[in-house]
């Protein structure tokens, strides 16, 4: 049960973490030979030995049952001209990948010209308030040069870096 203050910080805090600046990727999983993914900003490096993510899912997306049932997710960072496919996949319903270049790969869908690439297995599923923390262990990696793109104060972007004062 949340608590009553919870509703009269919500604003508030939904202002602030619109504030940090997080890069976008696509989860995707396979159900019965199937692709389905949707579009996340909650993701991190977890570990480096063993090598681990995690992600976080809405509890009630369509996706967060399909990688309960197959136990893999594949983590797809899209690159900065990619803000399309990240409103795309963001989307509800079952065409997202209608007209999307991808393959199989690793047991899952893999994005054409991503920034970069992870295949998890699923090591557990955490509750976290209104959302499940998916925890994978990766299995396949894939890099490219292409920078990724961000999102903040709820514009799509990409990183650059700072020029230095000589």
């Amino acid at each position: 049960m949340s608590d009553p203050s919870d509703a009269m910080i919500a604003p508030e805090f939904r202002e602030v973490m619109s504030r940090v600046c997080t890069p976008v990727a696509v989860v995707t999983s396979f159900d019965d030979g199937r692709p389905h993914g949707t579009t996340v900003s909650a993701f991190t490096s977890l570990s480096m030995e063993p090598p681990m993510v995690l992600v976080s899912l809405d509890r009630r997306s369509d996706l967060l049952a399909i990688i309960r049932d197959s136990g893999r997710f594949g983590l797809n960072v899209l690159a900065h001209q990619q803000a399309e496919l990240a409103m795309r996949f963001a989307r509800k319903g079952t065409d997202k990948f209608d007209g999307v270049d991808w393959t199989a790969d690793a047991g899952v869908p893999r994005l054409d010209g991503v920034s970069g690439w992870l295949a998890c297995t699923t090591a557990s599923l955490v509750d976290g308030g209104d959302h499940v923390i998916a925890l994978g262990n990766v299995v396949a990696t894939a890099l490219a040069a292409a920078d990724p793109l961000t999102y903040h104060a709820r514009i799509f972007g990409t990183h650059r870096a700072l020029e230095v004062a000589s």
